[in-house]
């Protein structure tokens, strides 16, 4: 190889070195497009929420026990005012009669369990209105507040009753009373089924109270 051609080698050798070298720009990539924003739900009020389900059973089951103690206590108001015998082996002059209002526990009794029917007819709509909304935690403890109220009124007035029940039916012979039971047997029959009954309803009430407090303590 010759001198001349040597030198152009090397020139364009140096040319090529000293040439800027281009760097490749990476084109940015395209923005990702806007979702379409979802439209919120709106925030009334949600009658029916999975997570208040267990509320809404017992909520439910309040209801239903309240009808279910409304019966008895009606029954035992209505049998214990209505009881009155009067025995037929007498003439008009002289005759025995047994009536509810002679004896002042059967008249607390029947009071107490008029009170207490008219009062579970009154707590249906509040006890429907928890069953809708289970999350009102007010409501609840107003009517946990009035069925201990009722508990305590109707248990003092079925243990009265059931005191002169059992006076009527074995009487006391160290006291010299006599059990009239014998004699009259609609009176002791309709005064001791209004008994039964009304612990019925306080064996239900009490449940209610513990339902209540139970509802309470979960929320």
């Amino acid at each position: 190889m010759s001198t001349s051609q040597e030198a152009t080698v090397m020139l364009d050798i140096g040319a090529a070195d000293k040439a800027p070298a281009t760097t490749s720009v990476a084109a940015p990539a395209p923005a990702p497009a806007a979702t379409a924003s979802q439209p919120r739900k709106s925030r009334g009020i949600l009658l029916f929420r999975r997570k208040d389900h267990g509320s809404r059973c017992v909520a439910l089951l309040d209801f239903l026990l309240r009808i279910a103690a409304f019966g008895p206590t009606l029954a035992a108001a209505i049998a214990t005012g209505t009881s009155d015998e009067t025995l037929s082996v007498f003439t008009q002059f002289f005759q025995f009669r047994a009536r509810f209002d002679d004896f002042p526990a059967f008249l607390f009794f029947m009071v107490a369990n008029a009170i207490t029917a008219g009062y579970l007819v009154l707590s249906l709509p509040f006890s429907a209105v928890v069953v809708l909304r289970p999350q009102t935690t007010g409501l609840r403890l107003l009517l946990l507040v009035c069925d201990l109220i009722m508990v305590a009124l109707l248990t003092a007035a079925a243990s009265a009753a059931a005191a002169i029940v059992d006076l009527a039916h074995n009487g006391n012979l160290r006291a010299n009373w006599v059990a009239i039971c014998m004699q009259f047997h609609g009176f002791c029959q309709r005064t001791s089924g209004s008994v039964v009954g009304s612990f019925i309803a306080v064996l239900i009430l009490m449940f209610l109270v513990i339902l209540g407090a139970f509802a309470i303590r979960k929320r």
